[in-house]
């Protein structure tokens, strides 16, 4: 006899929740939990998801039909790991991948190359578009979120530029030493900061270059280093918000007095302001995408922390709601099973969301960078500066956004 459950028999409620299941819309989202790197951006992504599917299933769904998240543990550091993460979600039938980043890109994008799914990725690296450029059927479903790395190095050296010409700073000397760590992501920042030093007509010099190597165990040797050399910018090309954490304190202790001191991006990640204790105060760091404090920025913030805390990270965040909503509006008039329908409707999307606008209709098929490849805040991704002032990430650059000015770092005065 089969048992029977809630009025209904267990083979009935199985038929019911498969029905169910089929007539969800699956995104698919790889989530970091035991790699070694990247757990903090990617539960802020999956934070960011998530507000966004239930704010959409409150309203109804996507044509009656629920938002579902598929979430598999991915291992960022290995091939192997990656590829399993999105074969997973193949498996699952997922309509969309929706991703913080991969460190590993074109694994990945194999992966979801080989179903055609539509994967909406934030892996900020040229090789992803690159890839896509160059193969534009194969990877035809693949769309970067953002800008990539490079303008993290080019685009700061004209913001500090834009930080001269308006009177907010005045540098001890021209020459800017680069710390920088050894994957292709840091590389290739480092390398676009470079050029643009060269290019500069002698107004910026590249002082030295030294290396670091993840896992950071002592800062001591680089401290010396920056301060036998004295520049007047210091560049730490590296993303791990602990390692830059333990740096800003044995700076905060040992610092190069007359230096501006750049920490690249990972202290958009919430526990450096916790791990740093202070020590990171008045430190700069950037991102090309982030969560501006225009009213919809402001509002995004106060739901998310409303949810998970004050100690919001600053970029997978709210881009993390941005692609589920593109998805979704996208979805509304295309029929998610239809992967290459999907595809088109992306590529024709003009979709203005919490940071920034998004297009997709050029080989690349990523956003514009903002004030870089657009000069008009509607049309791009605001690359934002920001300066950690009263324990607090203000936004000091570009200046049509900008919270506060550059403030001179307490080590200097």
């Amino acid at each position: 006899m089969i048992p029977r459950l809630a009025g209904c028999t267990v083979a009935a409620a199985l038929a019911l929740s498969t029905a169910s299941w089929a007539q969800d819309i699956r995104i698919g989202i790889p989530t970091a939990q035991s790699s070694a790197a990247g757990v903090a951006d990617h539960q802020d992504w999956l934070n960011g998801a998530m507000m966004a599917i239930e704010e959409i299933n409150a309203a109804g769904g996507v044509d009656g039909r629920m938002l579902a998240a598929e979430v598999v543990d991915i291992d960022l550091l290995s091939p192997e790991g990656t590829v399993g993460a999105f074969q997973a979600l193949d498996a699952r039938e997922v309509h969309a991948i929706a991703s913080a980043f991969v460190l590993i890109p074109q694994p990945a994008m194999d992966a979801a190359a080989a179903s055609g799914v539509p994967y909406m990725h934030g892996n900020t690296q040229i090789s992803s578009t690159r890839l896509v450029e160059e193969n534009p059927e194969r990877y035809r479903n693949i769309f970067m979120i953002d800008p990539d790395e490079t303008f993290y190095g080019s685009g700061f050296i004209q913001y500090l530029d834009r930080l001269v010409e308006t009177g907010q700073w005045e540098p001890a000397n021209n020459r800017v030493h680069i710390v920088q760590e050894q994957i292709a992501y840091t590389q290739v920042i480092s390398e676009a900061a470079q050029r643009a030093i060269a290019d500069s007509g002698g107004t910026w010099e590249l002082a030295r270059v030294t290396d670091i190597q993840f896992p950071v165990q002592d800062w001591t040797p680089v401290i010396n280093a920056l301060k036998a050399e004295g520049a007047g910018v210091i560049f730490v090309s590296h993303w791990v918000a602990a390692e830059l954490a333990a740096f800003a304190q044995q700076f905060a202790f040992d610092p190069t007095p007359d230096s501006l001191v750049y920490l690249q991006y990972g202290p958009s990640q919430p526990e450096f302001l916790d791990l740093a204790r202070g020590a990171g105060e008045d430190m700069i760091w950037g991102t090309v995408l982030g969560t501006p404090r225009t009213e919809e920025g402001r509002a995004f913030r106060e739901a998310y922390m409303a949810e998970h805390g004050d100690n919001m990270g600053e970029v997978y965040t709210a881009s993390a709601y941005d692609t589920v909503m593109m998805l979704a509006e996208v979805w509304k008039s295309t029929p998610p099973e239809e992967f290459d329908a999907v595809g088109d409707a992306i590529r024709a999307l003009r979709y203005e969301g919490i940071s920034g606008t998004y297009t997709f209709d050029r080989p690349q098929q990523r956003p514009l960078s903002y004030p870089w490849e657009t000069d008009e805040l509607s049309e791009g991704m605001p690359h934002l500066v920001y300066q950690v002032q009263d324990n607090t990430h203000t936004i000091i650059l570009p200046e049509s956004l900008a919270e506060s000015s550059y403030q001179t770092p307490h080590w200097a005065e």
